[in-house]
């Protein structure tokens, strides 16, 4: 991986970020549940944290990368997924939501997979932890919602 590479990649997590913001915050203004509309918002405000990890990455690219050259970034895996619709039921976005998480989640695990730098390494593994808790959450609240008769 060159320099211009990483430069991709982090562009490329940073809209995903950004997507990812936009897409809570459109769930978020459509929820009439109190309860999961701050859920969504919280998930905004994280969203907005990851934004800014990776922006303070992109504005001090070193010289000599932190990564193994013989790894696969899956940079392709991590494209975001549709936008949301108007039509959109309260089940169909916490899917939508479970599974760009978890299209986050690998994407930073691999990161920190193939980064040597452990500064770096140890923030994209707790990206991929918040990630993945974001995708838990996401799960637990589709199942709640997809299926009631489960509780």
């Amino acid at each position: 991986m060159n320099r211009e590479e990483y430069r991709t990649i982090l562009k490329n997590a940073i809209q995903s970020e950004i997507d990812a913001q936009k897409f809570y915050q459109d769930v978020a203004d459509k929820m009439k549940d109190a309860f999961l509309k701050d859920l969504f918002l919280t998930f905004v405000r994280e969203e907005k944290k990851h934004q800014e990890i990776l922006e303070g990455f992109q504005a001090s690219i070193p010289e000599k990368l932190p990564f193994d050259e013989q790894r696969d970034y899956h940079v392709a895996e991590s494209q975001p997924a549709p936008v949301v619709s108007a039509d959109m039921t309260p089940t169909d976005a916490f899917a939508l939501a479970m599974k760009r998480e978890e299209v986050a989640m690998n994407h930073y695990t691999s990161l920190a997979d193939g980064c040597t730098d452990p500064k770096q390494k140890a923030i994209f593994q707790e990206l991929a932890a918040m990630e993945r808790d974001h995708k838990q959450k996401m799960e637990s609240a589709f199942v709640d919602i997809g299926y009631p008769e489960i509780w």
